[in-house]
């Protein structure tokens, strides 16, 4: 049993359910990001019928709309006062173009740039010396690069663009906040969950997984959620990576990042151009 607090974003279903299920197996009070309430809810009643010596509650994120993201702070601060693990899990994946309420291009918004306010907003509950988040990218960053041109893909817009460039800024977010984070001892490590059928997956007929792993050269064998979770669990509970700071994790294990990923240049400046972004 502990005591300890994690948030999950996108907890309503796949991984992230997966995620804060595990966690509630452990015994944290886990806060669940959801848009929806009524799909929240469901998850929630899902979550207590599986028991665990833990918790979960509910509290609402739209990470499409950078004013949800600063209500949902507020909450968050009047719930807790310290945060010892963030998972930023939620995606989205679109084959046509479509934009957030604040008119950035949808998996750019809610991957990227969603979750990079909602981090900064809650930076100051996460403990130093022991505090953790975990972002959940991808593989499909190898198809990606940021396209400070036309960040927002208005011109030749297509899926495996627009989700390879969300993925890879995950990762460069993760990187870039590990060196911030580095005085206060406060872990961030990405991972790449492996190819799990989700709602975001090629059962929802959007061609994404397909087109996405065609793009890497491959087709996988495809995780359940449960499965895709365990490397988040991982990063935020096990103390075999106590201390172990901006890697990037498959299968519980760091794994090797193509060169792209570790810019350090390209990293500062995506941060730079995000605050501007959502206005910090």
């Amino acid at each position: 049993m502990t005591d300890k607090t994690a948030l999950v974003t996108g907890a309503n279903s796949g991984m992230g359910l997966a995620t804060s299920a595990g966690l509630v197996q452990k015994g944290y009070r886990v806060l669940m990001a959801c848009r929806s309430r009524e799909r929240g809810e469901e998850a929630l009643a899902r979550i207590g019928q599986s028991g665990g010596p833990g918790s979960a509650e509910l509290v609402l994120c739209d990470l499409a709309d950078l004013a949800s993201i600063r209500r949902f702070a507020d909450d968050v601060h009047g719930r807790i006062s310290s945060l010892d693990v963030l998972i930023n899990n939620a995606g989205v994946v679109s084959p046509k173009r479509q934009e957030t309420k604040d008119g950035f291009e949808l998996a750019l918004g809610v991957n990227h740039l969603g979750h990079f306010l909602a981090t900064n907003l809650l930076l100051d509950l996460i403990k130093p010396a022991e505090g953790r988040i975990v972002v959940v990218a991808s593989g499909a960053y190898k198809a990606g690069r940021i396209h400070f041109e036309d960040p927002h893909l208005r011109d030749g817009y297509n899926v495996v663009k627009s989700y390879g460039q969300s993925k890879l800024a995950n990762i460069l977010f993760a990187r870039e906040l590990a060196l911030r984070l580095y005085a206060d001892g406060v872990a961030v490590n990405s991972l790449h969950p492996g190819a799990v059928l989700t709602q975001l997956g090629v059962n929802r007929g959007t061609g994404f997984g397909q087109g996405v792993y065609r793009a890497l050269g491959r087709m996988p064998s495809f995780q359940t959620p449960e499965e895709g979770a365990s490397t988040a669990v991982y990063l935020a509970d096990s103390p075999e990576v106590e201390g172990i700071s901006r890697e990037y994790f498959y299968r519980s294990r760091p794994n090797r990042l193509d060169r792209k990923a570790e810019d350090d240049e390209t990293a500062a400046r995506l941060w730079a151009w995000s605050e501007h972004e959502v206005g910090l």
